[in-house]
């Protein structure tokens, strides 16, 4: 996605200099591409920065991929948290070294990867992401209709809320994430308004909230989460998606009307960084891991309370076949 997406707990991030990052990129005016690891000039120093997202599948790709860096290949690893299309100035000016999580961003590929080749396509990361709207399964038993997009006016007046006014509620995370919900609302005829939670923390907490007590709820809501495991969650069908409606929508966002697509989630590297990063370059371009493990990692920091280092250590220690293939082999 451009990700309309996903928590309040990072893995190790900086908020002060992502918010440096934020500044440095919004500027614009000088040449920061050959700028490297602010840990770069230690003498004797092997270090890697990596982005971390603010959504919590992101940050468990950064805490085992610090982990082992760190452990297995000795390297020291910086953290920055930064919105996703700064993280990608960020990428070009070499001020991180890596994404390990990107929903697709089209206009910032084309940007940086074919036309500036300052930023380097690492492949898949082996999840595939896909954002929705979903509705709870124990409404959606009772009520079955609520699972097509074509009911949701009838229920409109179920789903108010103080926030929504007489409109039906369409709860969406972080007003910093890429989401076409508000099109998506206009142009399909829905009587609701989109109302923001504030972060994936805040929506989470509310979706429990909602569950807890048995409400009826539909919210923009994405997979792979571990957050399906405590709260079952039934898409809503949406009208089919297209490429057309897609290369529709890249020209004029408000005028999208369809589902989105599903995405195979990408890497991707600093081009200095993916030539000469030795042996954290080689690392990073075979990490490679399924929704489940990213789920079980994911469910210890934000459902356990673990931090992202116990975490990491907990699930290299308990799955050395996955991440063993992803080492150096020389």
């Amino acid at each position: 996605m451009s990700r309309t997406r996903r928590i309040g707990t990072t893995a190790g991030a900086s908020l002060l200099a992502g918010a440096a990052l934020l500044a440095l990129s919004g500027c614009g005016k000088a040449d920061m591409t050959k700028q490297a690891s602010p840990f770069a000039a230690a003498k004797g120093t092997k270090s890697v920065t990596l982005s971390v997202q603010t959504w919590i599948g992101a940050q468990s790709n950064v805490a085992v991929a610090t982990y082992l860096l760190e452990h297995e290949l000795g390297y020291h690893v910086d953290t920055v948290q930064v919105d996703e299309i700064p993280a990608w100035d960020a990428l070009s000016q070499g001020r991180v070294d890596a994404i390990l999580e990107d929903w697709g961003h089209p206009d910032q590929e084309k940007r940086y990867v074919q036309d500036k080749k300052t930023i380097t396509d690492g492949g898949g990361n082996g999840v595939t992401g896909h954002i929705g709207w979903f509705v709870p399964k124990y409404w959606a038993d009772k009520h079955p209709e609520v699972t097509n997009w074509k009911n949701l006016n009838a229920v409109a007046k179920q789903l108010r809320t103080p926030e929504s006014g007489d409109k039906g509620q369409l709860m969406d995370g972080s007003p910093s994430y890429v989401t076409n919900d508000k099109a998506l609302v206009k142009n399909l005829g829905l009587d609701y308004q989109v109302v923001f939670a504030g972060s994936e923390a805040a929506q989470i907490t509310q979706i429990q909230q909602f569950a807890k007590e048995k409400k009826p709820f539909l919210t923009y809501w994405y997979e792979p989460q571990w957050l399906f495991n405590q709260v079952p969650m039934v898409e809503v069908k949406l009208p089919k998606y297209t490429d057309a409606c897609a290369q529709k929508g890249t020209k004029d966002p408000a005028s999208i009307d369809c589902a989105y697509p599903t995405t195979p989630l990408k890497k991707f590297f600093n081009t200095e960084f993916a030539k000469s990063g030795g042996a954290a370059s080689t690392f990073l371009k075979s990490f490679h891991w399924t929704k489940e493990n990213q789920n079980e990692v994911s469910e210890m920091i934000a459902a356990d309370g673990l931090t992202a280092d116990e975490a990491a250590k907990r699930w290299v220690e308990k799955h050395p076949d996955v991440w063993q293939r992803w080492l150096p082999k020389n």
